[in-house]
């Protein structure tokens, strides 16, 4: 199913146009022209193509002035770019493991993991200051699938944004999960993090506040 919806849109420029409205809750095509440095004509291209393909649909977007803004969003077909880490066989699996050594076992299981996912992030982030140390695992979890950057200013406020989430499925089934992924996170950043989950025109992110930036 995957290979034939890569195969369905196989242009680059298609991929980064659905990789930035993965991360807002809309944007214009003038927007995207600006973002993607690309043509206004190129991307509104590549827009009609992406929504007559069932991965975009369109929206009037309140203006500060004027008539409302047409604005591209993802619609759900698109999810099948960002799936999920085996929802249904991790929550089976952890669930028998609960049957079979008691109510704790997924909770060890769940912390084993995350304990040693930590380990590894902390054996590459790099950085003096917490807002390098953010840039430095912001990169490596985007590139395991999250959507993840860090928002705000290398001495002021700071916060890693992740528009993607592989292991939703089980944070629905074990919702402790996210307070170990929390934890995690504030080791590897050697900061105290506040995790909190936003949700616009059916588009999710999670947000970690960190303190400390400039330190």
């Amino acid at each position: 199913m995957f290979l034939r919806i890569v195969r369905d849109i196989a242009k680059p420029q298609a991929f980064a146009v659905i990789d930035l409205l993965k991360r807002s809750t809309g944007m214009s095509v003038g927007e995207l022209a600006k973002a993607l440095k690309m043509s206004y004509m190129g991307v509104k291209q590549h827009c009609a193509g992406l929504e007559k393909k069932g991965f975009l649909d369109t929206w009037r977007r309140p203006g500060e002035v004027g008539r409302p803004e047409l604005a591209y969003r993802l619609t759900p077909k698109a999810e099948a770019f960002y799936p999920e880490v085996g929802p249904e066989l991790a929550v089976e699996l952890l669930r028998s493991i609960q049957q079979i050594y008691g109510p704790s076992a997924a909770d060890k299981l769940l912390y084993s993991h995350f304990a040693k996912k930590g380990e590894g992030y902390l054996g590459r982030v790099r950085g003096e200051t917490v807002w390098e140390r953010a840039v430095a695992l912001a990169a490596l979890r985007n590139g395991e699938g999250y959507c993840s950057q860090v928002e705000g200013e290398p001495l002021g406020a700071l916060r890693l944004v992740e528009y993607h989430q592989p292991m939703k499925g089980v944070a629905l089934a074990f919702p402790q999960l996210r307070q170990m992924e929390s934890q995690m996170i504030g080791k590897v950043l050697a900061a105290e993090v506040e995790r909190s989950e936003e949700g616009a025109s059916g588009l999710a992110r999670v947000v970690w506040e960190v303190r400390g930036a400039g330190a």
